[in-house]
């Protein structure tokens, strides 16, 4: 489990395809390494990865062809920056929310505007994850905490404050940049809860599921 609180900007190093999944060498930058250990996981822009190496400056991990269609880790080229967070342990401070690092889906940057000190970030979600993005919930993207400010369908827009725009990769955005989305682990199983007996069988939630198992009168 992460917090969402982005301990260092590292980058890829090398990139090995390894007969359709790969495996990643990432530079850690100024994440302390000294406590890392193999089969520990570390946040790599919002995906959990496992690290089954440690060369001495950062870490390889593999990257399975599941994260590969799902995460834009497929998409990034060596050299490119990417959030880093270590997983939490009992003493951390919970500073951000609960994230797990299992992303949902890849989300699109529709604009960036100056709003005096910060920066105003529009997002456009995949239209199957809009239902779990709420007005003041969190959102989780390239594995930064964040709270949204508003939204409008499957867009939603977010304040980044100078901080966060210099110790996490959001200063390299653009429109049309793909990012990684988690939503709230409460929402996913809150869900998954309200669907009842239903939920062992395959379909959307429904008004006739809901009224089924109590939730309508």
């Amino acid at each position: 489990m992460f917090t969402g609180i982005i301990q260092a900007v590292g980058h890829i190093v090398r990139m090995q395809p390894q007969g359709g999944d790969m495996r990643l060498y990432v530079a850690a930058g100024k994440l302390p390494m000294g406590d890392v250990a193999l089969g520990d996981s570390i946040c790599t822009n919002g995906v959990c990865l496992t690290v089954v190496d440690l060369p001495g400056d950062g870490y390889w991990a593999d990257v399975s062809g599941e994260s590969l269609r799902l995460t834009t880790l497929g998409e990034l080229q060596e050299g490119s920056p990417v959030n880093l967070e270590k997983a939490l342990t009992p003493q951390s401070r919970l500073g951000g929310h609960i994230v797990s690092g299992h992303v949902d889906g890849m989300g699109e940057i529709v604009s960036l505007r100056e709003d005096a000190r910060s920066i105003q970030v529009v997002v456009r979600a995949p239209d199957a994850l809009a239902k779990y993005i709420a007005h003041k919930g969190s959102i989780c993207i390239d594995g930064t905490s964040l709270t949204v400010n508003s939204v409008n369908g499957a867009e939603f827009d977010l304040n980044i404050i100078p901080q966060t725009m210099s110790e996490t990769i959001f200063g390299t955005y653009q429109p049309g940049s793909k990012v990684n989305l988690e939503v709230d682990v409460i929402a996913r199983y809150l869900e998954r809860l309200i669907q009842g007996d239903a939920a062992a069988r395959a379909g959307e939630l429904t008004m006739d599921t809901l009224a089924d198992n109590g939730f309508l009168r």
